[in-house]
């Protein structure tokens, strides 16, 4: 019997990715209630959020293996969420222009048999911002549903300067170390 992916995730970005590299997979987004994980932490907030996300959704049938994965912005120790309002994101983007700031995943991976759990970081550069730029991103819908209120991805690329480490962590999913470790899950690319 071939195992099975479920991803614990309401995020089309970790969605797009697993179809990126082919990875075939169902969707059993958890329901979970985020705020009772308190850290100030950036690693460790999104180490225990992904535990949460994936053990909140149950396996259902043997050969089943649970993704689950968060993320967190964070300019000198200082979490950066999603933006509450246009306010909060221009606070976050102003903080982060003509500065390094860090973004962090957690993963976790489960089986019946096997749990694993890692946080990929990578470093982000933001070029030095114009008031004028920094508005004309706000009346955009990118900045609002994404930690840090940017997203690399998309029309918040053209801030970005430069990046230490892996590209995906800052999308949402460190792809290629995830598809390592899903191998020892025996879940490996569509080889069809």
């Amino acid at each position: 019997m071939k195992n099975k992916l479920v991803l614990a995730s309401s995020s089309p970005r970790r969605q797009e990715l697993l179809k990126q590299v082919e990875i075939p997979y169902t969707l059993r987004a958890p329901n979970v209630d985020e705020s009772q994980i308190a850290s100030k932490d950036p690693a460790e907030k999104v180490r225990k959020l992904a535990l949460l996300k994936g053990r909140h959704v149950t396996l259902q049938e043997d050969g089943e293996v649970i993704l689950a994965a968060d993320t967190v912005v964070s300019y000198n120790n200082q979490i950066l969420e999603k933006p509450k309002n246009k306010e909060e994101a221009y606070r976050m983007i102003a903080t982060l222009s003509g500065n390094v700031h860090e973004v962090f995943t957690g993963v976790m991976i489960r089986s019946f048999d096997n749990e694993v759990a890692f946080v990929e970081r990578t470093e982000v550069e933001f070029w030095t911002l114009s008031e004028e730029e920094i508005n004309w991103y706000l009346s955009t819908n990118d900045p609002y549903d994404k930690a840090g209120a940017y997203g690399i991805q998309s029309i918040g690329a053209i801030f970005v300067k430069q990046i230490i480490g892996d590209y995906y962590t800052v999308v949402g999913l460190p792809l290629s170390r995830v598809v390592k470790e899903l191998s020892s899950f025996s879940i490996k690319p569509c080889e069809c």
